[in-house]
């Protein structure tokens, strides 16, 4: 059941930093499922001291996943533009 709330979740939060990044238009379901998962790990990494899961899914670790993938579509957007926008 873990991984059918990770798809999920996942792609509510890659829909989320693809809007709150204006990317929204580029990229589908799929790319944002991966953009919600990669970014919460990366979230998690950075703000979570390693390990997001101990607290299940809270406001807190929906918003570390959230600020996880934002961080994760400024630096594709660095690598890719040349901005961040």
């Amino acid at each position: 059941m873990g991984i059918i709330v990770w798809l999920i979740v996942g792609g509510i939060v890659g829909w989320l930093a693809s809007i709150i990044m204006r990317t929204d238009a580029q990229q589908g379901i799929i790319l944002n499922v991966v953009v919600g998962i990669v970014g919460a790990f990366i979230g998690g990494l950075i703000f979570g001291r390693g390990n997001i899961n101990d607290a299940g899914l809270t406001l807190g670790t929906f918003l570390v996943s959230l600020l996880g993938a934002v961080i994760l579509l400024a630096i594709v957007n660095l690598v890719r533009r040349g901005t961040v926008r």
